[in-house]
């Protein structure tokens, strides 16, 4: 994503409302009059997404629906030059437009929402109930209706910002409760309270009310096809299906479809289909079955109540595999014709989607996402990545199995001890653009091209790659986790929360996702959150040192220390032994791994001296000094030292993923980000820029995220 605007000016040019109607005042409280309603549109929308550049095509769909796009596009181009026009007596660089998008110039213009997010996140909570009190109970943009496309949109961006400033607000409520200042905490939460009291938790939603509260979307989850008469199961033909049933789905408007991996997880599931249904959020469940019988196909579809378990319409297809574009077309047709009579609602036909025109190169790519998808195993993920490779080799034009084959080799840099894992980084990156090249549309791959960002030290480059796969796929949870997690890494937890719920809300039943919300609410100092999560991130089948730290940190020490234990199944998978030396015996990785929780996790200084000194070996011995196996528990234990030296080496799409851990306020991980070298590495590694742009960490003090703005916006 291209980046806008060079420089930012001392002071805002102008002050805008985006709470209620829209406005915009100068400096010295003069309303700047824009009497065309689009034009008042365009920079609304600018002032909602903040540093974010939105594309043209975009913003022309958008504010002229129904009309040729040539036309809409010279409407665009017309706005914007009277816009400009209206805009530059008030400062030159108000607006950065290039050919392909359209931003706001960096801190140009402050809203009552940037301002109210400043005060929470820099702990000026007096100023932030006083913003709250003004706001009421307004919503974002009021009376502004351009049609069905941008009221979706709104609705999205308002849920988004109402997200963000709750979390913001919980957040802020944490820090005044451990400081004791009961009172601020009591005017804060009876503000938060007033201005939006459904916003309060409230208990499980019943089946009846999902779409309802999935901004008016059908929940819906694709379970896992059956193989009819397959020697194997589960069968990735039919694993296939199924997950190209849940994309195509997906990108009906009004449904809201669960992540696969959540789906899933019920495979071969004993629970009842309303146990299913309860569990992924959902009011309707979809299964199937698959027979294969050399190049003859019959799909059979049933569409499952949740709420009663009863089977609402079911229907079988016959086709082969020279049609098997169309056959799956139809079948998505045909289920979201069946939801919508179920429901009452008339559905958007699915769109067409273009994969591949080999058969072989199909059946390649299917068998290779296949394996990725289980991440674990001996061999799994270097299999996938040459299937993946015969498939593009054969169709070289296929962009979602560049896509796949992109995020093979990132897991096989994360989750493998391999020997060069830059240069898996590196074919990441290469199948990524090639993905972006083909098909533009696909926002995953630009969020996989991310993640090789920050192993350039590029984290702007990475966060405006984050943002960009979210603006084309916000409804795909690898997605939301991806940004979720990258602004983690930054420190600007509040903002990153709304990103990891909006991910587990869709892809429930996913143990990854959960650890990103433990180390969410372990940083927002909600220990018995951050502990909650960890044990379902357990219960779903990932080992969770998290779990651990969380644990130590409320003062259960020797529960932390058998906790953290019981992770030693990660060594010699995804933690590289001493170069030159084979995988540990059990005997020494028992004792390695007791050294190591107890260093961590038992609150003994000796502990942890005796464990930071082993650290210090080990980086003179592994094949990669910035092993995440140094970096993780260098944090944990508040060994700052040890940290700097190691990422100023190297980042990597391993060691990256620890930097979530630096941002708790408790000991001694806050050692870390309180050492007086720790702004000199963020400035080393390319975080202090991303900062400047996207905001400071939540932790660090005032001025570093203070936002100034004249009193009129309270008013």
């Amino acid at each position: 994503m291209e980046q806008v605007g060079a420089s930012c000016p001392s002071q805002p040019a102008a002050y805008a409302w985006l709470f209620g109607t829209f406005q915009l005042r100068t400096p010295d409280h003069h309303e700047i009059a824009i009497t065309n309603r689009r034009a008042r549109a365009l920079l609304a929308i600018l002032c909602l997404v903040g540093n974010e550049a939105i594309e043209r095509d975009f913003l022309s769909k958008l504010l002229w629906p129904g009309r040729f796009e040539a036309h809409a596009k010279a409407s665009l181009r017309q706005c914007l030059l009277d816009l400009g026009k209206l805009l530059a007596p008030h400062g030159p660089d108000i607006l950065n437009i290039s050919r392909n998008s359209v931003a706001l110039h960096p801190g140009a213009v402050l809203t009552d929402l940037a301002a109210l997010e400043g005060a929470l996140a820099s702990g000026d909570f007096v100023a932030a109930i006083e913003r709250i009190d003004a706001i009421g109970t307004k919503p974002i943009l009021d009376q502004m209706d351009f049609g069905t496309a941008f009221n979706q949109w709104l609705a999205r961006r308002s849920s988004d910002a109402e997200r963000r400033l709750h979390a913001a607000v919980e957040a802020g409520l944490a820090t005044l409760d451990r400081a004791g200042d009961h009172a601020t905490s009591a005017r804060l939460r009876d503000a938060s309270s007033a201005r939006r009291p459904e916003a309060e938790p409230a208990p499980v939603t019943p089946l009846a009310s999902v779409a309802a509260a999935s901004g008016g979307r059908t929940r819906i989850a694709v379970l896992p096809f059956q193989s009819v008469g397959a020697r194997d199961a589960p069968d990735y033909f039919a694993d296939g299906i199924a997950e190209e049933l849940i994309t195509t789905l997906g990108q009906v408007p009004q449904l809201l479809v669960a992540g696969r991996t959540s789906s899933f997880h019920f495979r071969d599931s004993p629970l009842t289909p309303p146990e299913i249904a309860k569990a992924l959020r959902v009011s309707h469940l979809v299964e199937g079955s698959v027979q294969r019988q050399g190049e003859r196909l019959r799909i059979h579809i049933h569409l499952i109540d949740g709420a009663t378990g009863f089977e609402s319409w079911a229907q079988g297809y016959d086709g082969s595999l020279d049609g098997i574009f169309a056959l799956q077309a139809t079948v998505a047709q045909a289920v979201t014709s069946a939801i919508g009579n179920a429901l009452g609602i008339a559905m958007a036909r699915p769109p067409a989607r273009g994969t591949t025109g080999s058969k072989q190169a199909y059946d390649l790519f299917l068998q290779g996402r296949s394996l990725s998808a289980r991440v674990f195993g001996d061999g799994l993920l270097g299999t996938a990545v040459d299937l993946l490779e015969q498939a593009v080799a054969l169709d070289p034009q296929f962009a979602e199995a560049w896509v796949a084959l992109a995020e093979a080799h990132q897991l096989i840099a994360v989750y493998t001890p391999c020997l060069d894992r830059a240069a898996e980084s590196e074919r990441m990156a290469d199948c990524a653009r090639t993905a972006i090249g083909l098909a533009p549309g696909l926002g995953y791959a630009y969020s996989l091209l991310g993640v090789h960002q920050w192993t350039q030290n590029d984290i702007v480059g990475a966060l405006d790659l984050a943002f960009q796969g979210y603006r084309l796929e916000p409804n795909n949870p690898a997605v939301c986790m991806r940004l979720g997690s990258f602004l983690l890494y930054c420190g600007r937890t509040a903002d990153a929360m709304q990103y990891v719920e909006a991910a587990i809300d869709q892809d429930p039943v996913d143990g990854r996702k959960f650890n990103l919300r433990s180390v969410g609410r372990f940083n927002l100092g909600d220990i018995d959150g951050a502990i909650e999560a960890g044990h379902r991130m357990v219960d779903l089948g990932f080992p969770s040192m998290w779990l651990a730290v969380a644990t130590a940190a409320s003062g259960q020490h020797d529960l932390a220390v058998a906790q953290y234990q019981q992770t030693r199944v990660l060594l010699n998978k995804v933690i590289f032994p001493p170069a030159g030396t084979e995988p540990m015996p059990p005997a020494f990785m028992d004792a390695y791994w007791q050294v190591a929780a107890n260093g961590v996790c038992s609150g003994r200084d000796e502990d942890r001296a005796t464990y930071c000194a082993m650290l210090d070996m080990m980086q003179t011995q592994l094949h990669d000094p910035a092993d995440a196996s140094i970096v993780l528990p260098a944090i944990f234990m508040g060994y700052p030292e040890r940290l700097f030296e190691a990422v100023s080496h190297a980042i990597s799409p391993a060691n990256t993923l620890c930097l979530l851990s630096i941002w708790a306020d408790v000991d001694p991980i806050r050692r870390i980000w309180q050492h007086p070298e720790f702004i000199p590495f963020a400035q080393r590694i390319g975080m202090a820029a991303a900062w400047d742009k996207y905001g400071w960490p939540d932790l660090l003090p005032a001025p570093s995220n203070r936002l100034e703005m004249p009193s009129p916006l309270s008013n």
